[in-house]
């Protein structure tokens, strides 16, 4: 098989920028800098969503307008069918969601270095690539997609330093009635 230099170049750096974008420690460290719920220990939930077609033409255009009004700025989108058609979504929370595939779930505890990884659950077309034997293989990943597939419950269990739902309510409104308060600007 004759490999064109050229064309593998070019998918090892697309792969790196798609790499780049996906910085797990990043991305959790940033939600644990806004500490979203004080000092009370939270999960993050990363899950992969669907972008809908509205809104991908809403990126599409910013992107062209920012290209046409902006000489520094660099056209990522040249067609429609470049815009993803995912995302994903890296939500704070203070009790588990249910266990889906093609998501994460890590549990912080503010005021401490300890980020734990609760599960890693790919898309189901790709548990096969994570088992043990094979070069892509993980053992977080592995454990999560077999206890995803034959002990769920173990994943969604609640963990005995949760908040409770009566405590768990009462931050959530707090929250909400501080995002409804009108700021004092002086």
């Amino acid at each position: 098989m004759k490999i064109d230099r050229l064309d593998a170049h070019d998918r090892f750096t697309f792969m790196q920028k798609d790499q780049q974008a996906l910085d797990i420690g990043s991305m959790c460290q940033n939600i644990i800098n806004q500490r979203p719920f004080g000092d009370v220990p939270f999960y993050i939930f990363a899950h992969k969503r669907e972008i809908g077609l509205d809104e991908r033409i809403k990126i599409f255009e910013k992107d062209l307008t920012n290209f046409l009004t902006n000489p520094n700025h660099i056209q990522k989108y040249g067609t429609l069918q470049n815009v993803p058609t995912h995302r994903l979504l890296w939500q704070p929370r203070l009790s588990k969601p249910k266990a889906e595939t093609n998501s994460m779930l890590f549990k912080v505890k503010p005021g401490s270095d300890e980020v734990r990884i609760v599960w890693m659950i790919p898309q189901e077309e790709l548990f096969g690539q994570y088992s043990k034997d094979k070069m892509t293989g993980n053992q977080v990943v592995a454990e999560s997609i077999d206890d995803y597939l034959h002990n769920k419950k173990k994943l969604e269990a609640k963990e005995k330093d949760d908040v409770s739902e009566e405590v768990a309510k009462a931050i959530y409104k707090e929250i909400a009635l501080s995002k409804n308060k009108p700021k004092l600007v002086i």
